[in-house]
């Protein structure tokens, strides 16, 4: 990256920074191009060298935090074409392997957590979820048997009971170690 690149670079993440922490405080809606640039610490003439509208923003902070969050996945990945074929056992989703990365992005992003899941659709969280549900739960689903009409309602009851623990730990301050959270999702999300 030359230097012309890395200047764009850092205004691009000091923007993206900038309206991820204004979500956190109010509606997306109510957020302006002044505040942003107050905010990063650029001029309204830099924001739109960079995007046209907030909307533009707001699709790079999501790509942006989302690359933040799969970091923490850094060898430990999922192959969806294998999950029809690689034996059963492989198939646990809900190991310390990924539990553990998942909390740790959410322990240093709380507030950014709580925010999407009071404003799912501003944070794309149906989509992604949709997306997710296809590639990864659905085929791990059909290969433990669980009978097609009832697999979307099996993985909410898991989502929203590990949901659950997760805003629990999260508003108690995250006294409690990673661990044992994951060991409570582990052993009270079990799908045998």
């Amino acid at each position: 990256m030359n230097k012309s690149e890395s200047k764009y670079f850092n205004t691009a993440v000091l923007m993206d920074e900038a309206l991820l922490q204004l979500l956190q405080k109010k509606d997306f809606d109510y957020i302006t191009i002044k505040e942003i640039c107050i905010k990063a610490g650029v001029n309204r003439s830099t924001f739109y060298l960079h995007y046209e509208n907030l909307n533009d923003l707001l699709e790079e902070s999501l790509t942006y935090i989302y690359s933040k969050f799969t970091e923490k996945y850094d060898g430990v990945a999922i192959d969806a074409s294998k999950l029809k074929s690689c034996p059963i056992e492989e198939l646990y989703l809900i190991s310390p392997q990924y539990i553990i990365p998942y909390l740790s992005f959410l322990k240093d992003n709380k507030k950014l957590f709580m925010s999407a899941i009071s404003r799912p659709n501003i944070f794309k969280i149906p989509r992604s979820f949709d997306e997710n549900y296809k590639a990864i739960f659905e085929p791990i689903l059909e290969r433990f048997n669980v009978p097609p009409t009832e697999r979307k309602f099996i993985i909410m009851f898991y989502i929203s009971g590990m949901h659950a623990i997760i805003v629990e730990w999260l508003k108690g301050g995250c006294k409690e170690d990673m661990e044992f959270i994951a060991d409570l999702l582990i052993k009270y999300t079990p799908l045998k």
